[in-house]
């Protein structure tokens, strides 16, 4: 078969190098794929989707088999929603893992980029690759909100009238910007079948063009890799494309699908028949958006209510910094810090392929701690009305502590982690230089007591197999001369 097809294609000829490709078979190398899979799942569901769903603003009676809603006025799109979820066979399985695909989707984006952050794999040549995956990031999390609003129920309505809020929070051009958006005064007739569009067709070939481009940089530039005999910036060491690493993907991709199976089916999300249909007049108490937007939500509730008149214009500070300003300054931080960081270190004329241990790094791994710690605060901040009556706490006390918590936690976690590193690199020292302590116990000639040690055999991907000068420790501090670039070759 493979002689037929090659005489028909270049398929060995053309194909050969790429399918001996080796990729590195470390767990942490697989976040990205898992990230790629739920993208698949979503574009099958949410394809299969679009077949049911009526993406309208219309009002309609409802006449389906949920019964307490029977008779109640409601948009098109919310009345496709509940026939998906009740009249369509398998429609509420597909539903709930389009949502939770969603949700994983983002999730594994994150913690991806997390580990490209802590390993150094952003450093060059692969700078284009780092924007390219926050450029992703964000496109998800738009993604994300435009298919949550489509269902038109009251807690997505809410959601909507938030980001209305936010776009009159912007100066001078704050109304024309809603108007734009919504096609008249809030809530308008447009703004479903406008969120549609983009939700099926812009942004979802936005990242499948993004993704594409991402996975020929990978193969391009080569992948990273663990330090580790037989290793360096010339080579990469683990299974080839085929047949050990494409075998090892599919078994990942059939349990990625698995899994979103088995939470579709077993784990309800998003119920919106329990919240209705949204009405501009009403509002579900204990409003929780989907998570990877909560960080915004706390940020509107934790900023002090302050405005300013200028010329007869109102300045909303209290929205315009937390919901426009500070995620702006997040993801130009972002964008920025791999450029920054060479600069600083003097490693911009040198090409990476080793991956960098978190403990080897503590600036920046103490800069990690001290954003995600940010993220956290202002994630439990967007449910501190719900804290506050679950464990009969006072919501301005716990406001007010949740502020003084964004300050303070992201410097103590800086700080912790940084010394978590220090104190990790010089333990790995002391075991390198005196061996792994064997248990026993022994008496000296002088008549005090030792304990035995015998030569380190166990090394963890990456950790150096001889004790390292302090020339050869990278704890961040700049180079004193920038080394000769690696040469690459593929």
């Amino acid at each position: 078969m493979a002689d037929a097809a090659d005489g028909r294609l270049p398929v060995l000829d053309g194909g050969g190098p790429l399918l001996r490709k080796a990729f590195p078979d470390h767990w942490s190398f697989l976040l990205g794929e898992i990230a790629l899979y739920s993208l698949v799942v979503l574009v099958l569901t949410g394809v299969w989707l679009t077949f049911f769903f009526t993406p309208g603003m219309g009002d309609v009676v409802y006449d389906g088999r949920y019964a307490p809603l029977r008779g109640v006025l409601m948009s098109q799109a919310f009345d496709s929603t509940l026939h998906v979820s009740f009249d369509v066979r398998g429609g509420l399985l597909v539903r709930q893992m389009h949502h939770w695909a969603a949700l994983v989707f983002v999730a594994a984006i994150g913690v991806h980029l997390l580990r490209i952050f802590l390993t150094g794999a952003f450093r060059r040549p692969r700078e284009m690759n780092w924007t390219i995956g926050v450029t992703l990031f964000v496109l998800a999390l738009a993604e994300g909100f435009a298919g949550y609003s489509l269902p038109d129920d009251l807690l997505s309505g809410t959601g909507l009238r938030i980001a209305q809020g936010v776009m009159l929070s912007l100066p001078i051009i704050g109304t024309y910007v809603s108007l734009f958006v919504f096609g008249s005064a809030f809530p308008g007739h447009d703004i479903v079948s406008r969120l549609y569009g983009v939700h099926i067709l812009l942004l979802p070939g936005a990242l499948v063009a993004l993704v594409t481009v991402h996975l020929i940089l990978v193969v391009y530039l080569k992948h990273t890799q663990w330090r580790g005999p037989g290793r360096t910036n010339r080579n990469v060491v683990g299974k080839p494309l085929f047949p050990q690493f494409m075998a090892s993907s599919t078994g990942l991709s059939l349990t990625v699908f698995g899994v979103l199976a088995l939470l579709g089916a077993l784990a309800q999300i998003n119920p919106v028949w329990t919240y209705g249909p949204y009405r501009p007049d009403h509002v579900s108490t204990g409003s929780q958006p989907d998570w990877y937007v909560g960080f915004l939500e706390g940020a509107l509730r934790l900023m002090p209510p302050w405005e300013t008149n200028i010329a007869g214009h109102t300045i909303m500070w209290n929205v315009l910094l937390p919901a426009v300003v500070l995620p702006a300054l997040l993801f130009l931080v972002l964008y920025a810090y791999p450029f920054v960081e060479q600069r600083l270190t003097g490693e911009r004329h040198e090409e990476h392929h080793l991956c960098d241990r978190p403990r080897e790094r503590p600036v920046r791994t103490g800069l990690c701690a001290a954003g995600v710690t940010f993220y956290g605060v202002l994630l439990l901040a967007g449910a501190n009305d719900i804290m506050a009556a679950s464990f009969h706490l006072s919501l301005n006390a716990l406001t007010w502590f949740l502020r003084a918590a964004l300050v303070v936690a992201p410097i103590l976690a800086f700080l912790l982690a940084r010394r978590v590193c220090h104190a990790l690199l010089e333990a790995e020292q002391k075991r390198l230089t005196e061996g792994e302590e064997t248990g026993e116990v022994r008496q000296t000639v002088e008549g005090g007591y030792e304990s035995g040690h015998e030569p380190v055999t166990r090394f963890r991907p990456g950790a150096p197999m001889k004790p390292l000068s302090p020339d050869e420790s990278r704890t961040g501090r700049p180079a004193r001369r920038p080394p000769a670039p690696a040469p690459r070759r593929r």
